[in-house]
């Protein structure tokens, strides 16, 4: 099972090394990142595998964690079209995507409000 977990952080140097450091120190490899700066703070979602053991890292060191998702992580080649091809059987059975970015190893992470769905959609 895999976590995308949300943490804002200020929008200055420092912030994200914070958070890396302390997933880091916890044992907790980061699988999957996207970050985006709006308003002035640093919007980030982070892939983990065991998200109870991120919070603690992340709320230990003072970075809170304002959402937590399961979604759903796929083996993804590295060619024109393929994202697209997942993204149609999606929309094709009617699943809204709710989060997408990229994760290590060529994998795909998308947030959508059935997992179980989604799967099942892609399989």
């Amino acid at each position: 099972m895999a976590w995308d977990l949300t943490v804002m952080l200020p929008d200055r140097p420092g912030t994200f090394a914070d958070a890396a450091t302390a997933l880091g120190a916890a044992g907790v490899n980061i699988e999957g990142v996207c970050g985006i700066p709006f308003q002035g703070q640093g919007v980030v979602h982070l892939l983990v595998e065991d998200a109870s053991q991120a919070r603690r890292a992340l709320e230990g060191a003072g970075i809170a964690v304002t959402d937590e998702n399961e979604v759903l992580v796929l083996e993804c080649p590295d060619r024109p079209g393929e994202v697209a091809k997942l993204a149609r059987a999606l929309a094709d059975a009617g699943i809204n995507i709710k989060l997408l970015y990229l994760a290590t190893r060529t994998r795909v992470v998308f947030g959508v409000d059935d997992v179980a769905k989604a799967a099942a959609a892609l399989s």
